[in-house]
């Protein structure tokens, strides 16, 4: 049933979470979430921006592919990975804001 916590599932164990696979990343709460997503070369990921204060979704370090302008509430950035590689990225408002985009072949 729905909501309920059965026998076998995932519960709340305080591990480190697995990378997620999808092609959306929320910004909420002044967290990139999944904190790392697994994607195929050739997709298209999209930031959401669900939070008030604005927020950007850039490279960490010099050199990397994602360079968003300020996100308000509501707003979008997407990018499409062509190139497998781990993407490390940051938020420049908020440097405590990181995450990790995955790309395999």
């Amino acid at each position: 049933m729905p909501g309920m916590n059965m026998p076998g599932s995932p519960s709340g164990t305080g591990a480190p979470a697995a990378p997620v696979t999808g092609n959306a990343v929320a910004i909420q709460n002044f967290a990139f979430s999944p904190a790392t997503l697994k994607v195929k070369a050739g997709t298209t990921v999209t930031w959401t921006n669900q939070d008030t204060d604005a927020h950007t979704v850039t490279s960490a370090g010099s050199g990397g592919p994602l360079h968003s302008a300020a996100l308000v509430t509501h707003a979008t950035y997407s990018y499409t990975f062509t190139k497998p590689g781990t993407y490390a990225y940051l938020c420049t408002i908020h440097p405590f804001m990181t995450a990790t985009v995955e790309v395999t072949p």
